[in-house]
């Protein structure tokens, strides 16, 4: 992996954003998740370079070296949206490939949503476009989830900062491991007496696509940056239910690839593979899906060869 990457920091909807940068040509914009930052796409930056693309990964709105506001309300879909939409144009450009994955990936979806004149084709990684359901999600997770669903435990500001902030390499290598294809079980995300960490397996030895350096550089970057601002992303989870409601029933146009690996949990939900299967109803221009087998959460971290090689070959079919 080159560690020729080029760091600054941009303007954007009112925010200072940090972002990392590698190669010359199109722009491909890739949007990391929960808990992670612009060193997810460390593979992809070079891989995306050297096949003459300009690749930026940027910390998003709360995350690493990126200004994070106080406010809960400040981190809305359309506030993350709107840091990309400003993004693209601090880049100099009027379009871009915009890849996403986890909450990334949701933020892709919206923005070819609700700017479709800025996106060029969108690829996503783990969390497919959902159609908009009747009822606030949050209500929805407690009567089909019950009440120790991970997302209801961080609904409370405070509450998981403190478990999560304790001890910060603790955190992320059960958070790395336990939802890595090499877990021995997929977690079910439910949180126990023991925390929302207790139920994620920790893995000796590391999985092979996580090192120390890797814990290294998460360790520095979330000790400085605390989760508060990663976790208020999921505090407006029923803000943006409301928010989204005249996007209902709306499709995305653009080329679109979606790949998962199959020991996801996001794949693992009840009911959500079978959706998955019918995204092209919602995304008429869909390449076929990947599904990576014995792949966990961390898609582009886990199985970089497979997922640069599909995300290039979608990128020259275009």
């Amino acid at each position: 992996m080159s560690t020729d990457f080029a760091h600054r920091t941009v303007e954007t909807n009112g925010i200072r954003m940090h972002v990392v940068e590698a190669g010359e040509g199109p722009l491909v914009i890739l949007l990391h998740g929960f808990p992670e930052g612009w060193y997810s796409w460390r593979h992809q930056l070079s891989a995306l370079a050297t096949a003459g693309f300009h690749a930026v990964a940027p910390d998003q709105r709360g995350y690493g070296q990126t200004d994070r506001p106080n406010t809960v309300s400040a981190y809305t879909m359309f506030h993350l949206v709107g840091d990309v939409v400003g993004l693209i144009g601090a880049l100099g450009e009027k379009t871009a490939f915009v890849v996403g994955h986890d909450w990334g990936a949701s933020v892709a979806w919206n923005l070819s949503l609700f700017r479709p004149d800025l996106v060029r084709a969108v690829t996503a990684l783990s969390v497919p476009l959902r159609p908009r359901i009747e009822r606030p999600p949050l209500e929805v997770y407690r009567e089909a989830l019950g009440p120790r669903f991970y997302q209801l435990y961080f609904q409370e500001p405070g509450v998981a900062e403190r478990e999560l902030e304790e001890d910060v390499r603790r955190t992320m290598t059960a958070i790395l491991c336990g939802e890595s294809g090499e877990a021995t079980r997929v977690p079910d995300l439910m949180v126990g007496d023991a925390g929302f960490l207790g139920g994620l397996e920790v893995l000796d030895p590391l999985p092979r696509w996580l090192t120390e350096s890797d814990l290294d550089h998460w360790t520095v970057e979330f000790s400085r940056s605390g989760f508060a601002g990663g976790l208020n992303w999921y505090r407006n989870v029923n803000t943006n239910w409301e928010l989204l409601a005249p996007w209902s029933g709306a499709k995305v146009m653009a080329p679109a690839l979606y790949l998962v690996g199959d020991r996801d949990d996001v794949y693992q939900v009840p009911g959500i593979s079978e959706f998955v299967q019918s995204l092209k109803s919602l995304v008429p221009n869909l390449a076929p899906m990947v599904v990576l087998e014995g792949c966990g959460h961390w898609t582009q971290q886990e199985r970089p060869d497979e997922v640069n090689s599909a995300l290039l070959e979608f990128l020259r079919g275009l």
